[in-house]
């Protein structure tokens, strides 16, 4: 049976909401709510929060989590993924990279990610989910996924792809079945230790997604279909709604 670890990258030093990891949210701190949402996975063996900042790592120990200091030099989360694996036991088989500002995160969600790995040979994973509306496919600050029959992907872009030519663009969801990017990964470990090797790639500049440089390095990533929206934390606006769901008002 695959050894399975799930790793929560926290920085504080984010650009548009410093500290984020630590923020309250109806009395729990964002990582505390995924750290206890992730424990919940019936597929992970073991549970590290991956940080380069004293003050996340002490409050990680606090409540109770495992938690390890990893480099400031981490220039993603799949980075800091690979530096805390290197100080982990050597049998871990896959990583799953569960994102630190999504507090709501199903632990469902993490193991329709986890099933798809046993027994496959694969080597990348993430999640994706039908798009239903002019609005969603059109906004830039979802990546859209390009996949093959094998619902492996041949890209990830910002753009909507494929162009449906004599469709008004309002339509386009109606003829075809888009699919947004759920960003949360599952790695080989032997393929995690590969690609944080690889430069930053020529499509990953172009679009500022780091899955294109494992795709142009002939990575193959399986994308799996969750029902699952996800509800990310990236500015204090956020918060106020995650707040509000709360009943925090």
């Amino acid at each position: 049976m695959s050894k399975i670890v799930g790793i929560i990258p926290a920085r504080y030093a984010s650009t548009r909401f410093p500290g984020k990891p630590l923020i309250d949210i109806n009395g729990k701190s964002m990582v505390q709510r995924v750290y206890e949402q992730a424990s919940k996975s019936k597929s992970l063996n073991q549970i590290v929060v991956a940080t380069d900042d004293e003050r996340i790592f002490s409050h990680i120990k606090n409540f109770g989590g495992e938690a390890l200091t990893t480099s400031t030099d981490c220039a993603s989360g799949t980075d800091r993924c690979y530096d805390a694996v290197r100080q982990l036991d050597a049998d871990i088989d896959y990583v799953i990279n569960i994102q630190g500002d999504e507090p709501f995160i199903a632990p469902e969600q993490i193991d329709e990610l986890a099933a798809a790995l046993t027994g496959n040979g694969i080597e990348l994973a993430t999640q994706m989910i039908k798009v239903n509306s002019y609005e969603t496919l059109f906004d830039k600050g979802e990546a859209k996924i390009v996949l093959n029959s094998n619902e492996e992907a041949i890209y990830f872009s910002r753009m909507v792809i494929p162009f449906i030519k004599g469709v008004p663009e309002i339509e386009w969801h109606l003829h075809h079945n888009y699919y947004r990017h759920v960003g949360m990964y599952a790695y080989r470990k032997d393929i995690l230790e590969k690609i944080t090797a690889l430069p930053v790639s020529s499509l990953e500049k172009a679009e500022s997604l780091e899955q294109l440089r494992w795709i142009e390095n002939g990575f193959i990533i399986k994308c799996i279909v969750t029902a699952y929206e996800s509800h990310c934390i990236d500015t204090p606006d956020d918060l106020q709604k995650a707040r509000q769901m709360l009943g925090d008002i």
